[in-house]
């Protein structure tokens, strides 16, 4: 979808619904917005009421692009998305919280959310609509039970956590709707399209094909087991129909399986973070040789779809978090998935890896502002470069050839501006070499501007 086509629609929603917003935030305390990092004051409110408004307009320049094909990235496009959410959370009893999240969404990713494994905007989803539409992302219970350790901590209120006392040891369980990636592959420094980067492969660990819908999400249980420095995570969640699928799959026949391991230390006086995640997703998928074979045989292009069976696909994934100072952070992915069975839900990436760093603007007088900046490497398997010569198409990419395939190396830098407490500008830039994987077309350049409000 080309910019003209829903410019002015989702401008005049954004700008109603921001000012609905900063009526109500001039009258509730602000919060920071992350999931990982509570707010201030420490609250044992039965109810709390959070919210927030984020629009991204990107626009590609006239890069090189010789050939195209159904999944390809165009030049000099533009496409805009905006999305506002309500967090309604509750204390049920001792340790128990519900959240619900109702949500407005209108618009696109750049040519549909195509063109790119390393996609340029987490706020873009692999559908959209001209006009806005509601949602329901997330509807969750969890449970905190304590077994001591130590003097319990305080935390405060932020969105999707309430605030209150915790024991250091616990065992916390989530069930219901709500992101595999609100419980695993957590980065405090690159997770958040609406706060920090927008690439997907910054995000998340690109070959982390975690169980979701179209949007994102999915249902589900999870356990999480505090133990000092150290956590233990496991989850079981619902697949989607078909790979790539709008509706999540009914009886629960296909599902993926999560498991992670958390270290926390200390070094540099400051607490850095190691992860690694593992998943084995189990549902019906292809084999890009089966597809190729079949595609000789019949004098057909080749397609997954055609060949898909139940069967597994397993990945792994080392996620580290560094403060440096109190202003400063570091952060690394890397990533490994099978790569001769088709990518279910995320996007088409089999080797990843991601490094970069976030900095406060303290040093020039602004310690709201954040820089920040990431390099990332993302490959697929030899099969799957044959796969997609052969005219195959994944889940974001397919230019209809491959003749001259390399990695898809991105970097991206973003500028976030304080404007006030609780709204941010942030100008974002990406530079893409090698766009799906293919050297004929690029690189290409990525510019966006980004505004995001919240209470």
């Amino acid at each position: 979808m080309r910019r003209s086509e829903a410019l002015m629609p989702r401008g005049r929603m954004a700008i109603v619904l921001l000012v609905l917003l900063v009526t109500h935030a001039s009258r509730v305390p602000a919060s920071d917005g992350s999931p990982e990092v509570a707010s201030e004051p420490v609250s044992d409110d039965r109810f709390v009421v959070h919210g927030q408004i984020t629009y991204v307009e990107q626009q590609t320049n006239a890069f090189n692009a010789p050939y195209r094909g159904p999944n390809s990235l165009s030049p000099s496009n533009g496409a805009e998305t905006v999305d506002a959410t309500l967090l309604l959370g509750a204390r049920l009893w001792s340790g128990a919280e519900v959240w619900v999240t109702p949500e407005l969404d209108q618009g696109f990713g750049l040519d549909n959310t195509l063109g790119v494994a390393g996609f340029p905007s987490g706020a873009a989803y692999k559908v959209g609509a001209h006009e806005p539409y509601f949602r329901l992302p997330r509807a969750f219970l969890r449970q905190t039970i304590g077994t001591g350790g130590g003097e319990p901590e305080s935390i405060g209120d932020a969105p999707n956590k309430l605030g209150g006392s915790r024991s250091l040891d616990r065992w916390v369980f989530t069930a219901g709707k709500f992101a595999v990636t609100d419980v695993f592959d957590t980065n405090q420094f690159a997770h958040d399209p609406r706060a920090d980067f927008l690439n997907w492969a910054a995000i998340d660990t690109g070959t982390f094909d975690y169980a979701a819908d179209a949007w994102g999400y999915t249902l589900g249980v999870a356990a999480e087991r505090y133990l000092g420095s150290w956590t233990y995570r496991a989850g079981v969640f619902d697949l989607s129909d078909v790979p790539n699928s709008e509706a999540l799959e009914h009886g629960f026949h296909e599902f993926q399986m999560d498991a992670e391991i958390e270290k926390r230390y200390r070094w540099f006086g400051q607490t850095g973070r190691v992860l690694l995640t593992v998943f084995d997703s189990r549902g019906r998928m292809g084999r890009y040789e089966d597809a190729i074979a079949l595609a000789e045989a019949t004098g057909t292009t080749p397609s997954t779809a055609e060949v898909r069976q139940y069967r597994g696909r397993w990945g792994a994934g080392l996620s580290v978090e560094q403060p440096l100072s109190d202003d400063v952070g570091v952060f690394a992915r890397v990533g490994k998935a099978q790569g001769d069975v088709e990518v279910y839900e995320f996007t088409d990436i089999n080797r990843a890896i991601a490094i970069g760093t976030s900095v406060k603007g303290s040093a020039w007088h602004r310690p709201n502002d954040v820089i920040g900046v990431a390099a990332i490497d993302n490959r697929i398997s030899g099969i799957f470069k044959q796969y997609l010569n052969l005219g195959g198409l994944g889940i974001l990419v397919g230019d209809g050839k491959l003749p001259h395939p390399g990695d898809e190396q991105i970097l991206e830098t973003y500028y976030s501006l304080a404007a006030l407490s609780w709204a941010h500008i942030t100008l974002d830039y990406q530079y893409l070499k090698n766009p799906a994987y293919n050297t004929d077309r690029g690189p290409a350049s990525i510019f966006a501007v980004r505004l995001h409000a919240q209470f």
